[in-house]
């Protein structure tokens, strides 16, 4: 089967943004504002620490212009206006995105997305000119760095030693980070030790997503010897470095402000891929319906015998149908089907449809068995990972090359190798409600821990949960644009699905200053300084080097 790659999000024909008829971004206030003033709020020497969202990480890469356009670097351009000093970034050497390491390209770390007309694909795909040049040997930039974002940083990650050293990342497991690895003052330091340095008089400190969200990326993995296993941190270890982080930073008199966690599931790279995108008028798929309900028949009847119809697979000929999943809260009942069809008198028959002697019998008996045990179809309370897409049809030939092993025709292998289709989709490209459900709880209860801290500290505090619900459930009307978290045309996501685009981080950038002026009594909103959002890019083309 061809690939059914990004059929569900193809662009809208007018563009990337998502705005009104008029262009402006900027509330109509009637008469003359206030002059603009700190407040209590100190901001001379200003630094962020945090992650990947506080770095300016967008279309799933690290790049010049998405840094240039980072929230902290838009909040330090406000704070500039009233007494804020100069704010130094580890810029990268390009707008083509991703490390390397001593010339070669470090793994995992690739370029940025671009927009190809459909979907999201590699900026090298568009563009063979575009090259990877920031070396984390070879061309480090010299610090010290009042943003402190690492992308991939935990909250326990910002004070551990060694977190920059470069040795690190060759150790099992890491225990480095290559882009602190381009930031750190040294190779025994730690984030937060390299952020006091500069005796800041102004924080902000948004971290712990990646806390949950490296298990919600992983399809909620619980498999420890999995190549994508990335745990939800427990809430002891969370707490202890939250907790430590805000005593820190606010030691010598630091005022701040502090943002909670979204809700990982409401970001469009888990709400993009429906759970039915296989449709019979598919070319690729339509015509061989028929033949996969007469298999999927058989196997139905052994679920209605063992009172488990619900995980009947039939897939429909005028309307979409769910994809069917791997469900490991499922009882494994795959000895149960292949007993069944073993003991049938017809299986014989059944298979010889597919040109298959009766002494396969067992072989094909334990594949379905081993196969449909602990399977189901799709439903809407499901939600898939983003690079599902590029999957969801295709044909696992590792998967088949295992079944031509144990004996079966390549052909015959290859028909029940179809991702989502007679293969189960794994663990990894789905969330199911009780992997949501763990992300949930684990969410409450760090936010918890965050505003407890905030508060405890005499900080501002934005609810950056909240915020981004908003976001997937109607959007948000910033000036005469409104954001949605619609991948692509909603405006305020990048092409990943996970992070913001630069639209999205300066309406980020606009509710911090709201939470400042609310807990150090500046005026930012007040007197007209929130940043106009419009003057901000949706997304970036291929040329951009």
């Amino acid at each position: 089967m061809n690939k059914l790659k990004y059929i569900w999000i193809l662009a809208a024909a007018l563009g990337f943004t998502a705005c009104s008829d008029d262009d402006s971004s900027s509330d109509d206030i009637s008469g003359p504002l206030p002059e603009l003033t700190a407040g209590d709020a100190n901001f001379s020497t200003y630094v962020s620490l945090g992650n990947s969202l506080t770095a300016g990480f967008a279309d799933n890469a690290l790049y010049r212009i998405s840094q240039e356009n980072s929230m902290p670097n838009i909040l330090s351009g406000q704070f500039s206006l009233v007494g804020g000093g100069n704010f130094n970034q580890p810029l990268t050497n390009d707008n083509t995105g991703g490390l390397l390491i001593n010339g070669s390209q470090l793994p995992g770390f690739g370029p940025r997305l671009v927009f190809d007309g459909s979907g999201p694909t590699s900026i090298t795909n568009l563009n063979p000119m575009a090259q990877t040049t920031t070396d984390i040997v070879l061309n480090n930039p010299t610090g010290p760095f009042n943003n402190m974002g690492v992308p991939g940083a935990k909250s326990f990650h910002l004070l551990a030693p060694g977190y920059g050293d470069l040795n690190g990342l060759f150790a099992t497991p890491a225990t480095a980070n290559p882009y602190f690895v381009r930031m750190a003052s040294s190779p025994t330091t730690s984030v937060i030790a390299d952020a006091m340095a500069q005796t800041p008089t102004f924080f902000s400190l948004w971290i712990g997503n990646n806390d949950v969200l490296g298990y919600a990326l992983s399809g909620g993995e619980s498999d420890t010897m999995a190549e994508n296993y990335d745990p939800i941190t427990d809430q002891a270890t969370f707490d202890f470095a939250y907790n430590t982080l805000v005593t820190t930073l606010t030691s010598g008199g630091s005022q701040g402000v502090v943002a909670n966690i979204p809700d990982v599931t409401s970001i469009p790279h888990f709400t993009t891929v429906p759970y039915n995108p296989l449709s019979p008028d598919n070319p690729d798929f339509g015509p061989q319906i028929p033949t996969l309900n007469s298999i999927f028949g058989a196997i139905n009847q052994i679920y209605d015998a063992l009172g488990e119809s619900e995980r009947a697979i039939v897939f429909s000929q005028s309307e979409n149908s769910p994809v069917v999943i791997k469900d490991e809260s499922l009882t494994d009942i795959s000895a149960q089907i292949s007993g069944a069809l073993m003991a049938s008198p017809t299986f014989p028959a059944f298979i010889a449809q597919f040109g298959l002697p009766a002494q396969a019998a067992p072989l094909v008996a334990n594949l379905l068995g081993n196969t449909y045990g602990q399977t189901r179809q799709a439903t809407a309370a499901d939600l898939f990972v983003l690079p599902s897409s590029s999957v969801i049809g295709t044909v696992n030939t590792d998967y088949a090359a295992g079944l031509v092993a144990q004996g079966l025709p390549p052909a015959l292998a290859g028909q029940f190798s179809a991702e989502g289709i007679t293969k189960p989709l794994d663990d990894k490209w789905v969330l199911i409600p009780s992997e949501q459900s763990e992300i949930a709880s684990a969410t409450a209860a760090f936010n918890s821990t965050i505003e407890n801290a905030a508060n405890n500290a005499g900080l501002a505090f934005v609810d950056a949960n909240t915020l981004l619900n908003q976001l997937a459930n109607g959007g948000i009307s910033s000036g005469d644009y409104l954001l949605t978290a619609s991948l692509v045309t909603g405006g305020a996501f990048s092409l990943d699905g996970v992070h913001p685009n630069s639209r999205g981080y300066a309406l980020i950038a606009n509710e911090f200053l709201k939470a400042i002026d609310a807990t150090y009594g500046s005026n930012f909103e007040a007197s007209g300084n929130l940043v106009n959002i419009g003057n901000y890019n949706t997304t970036y083309s291929a040329g951009l080097n």
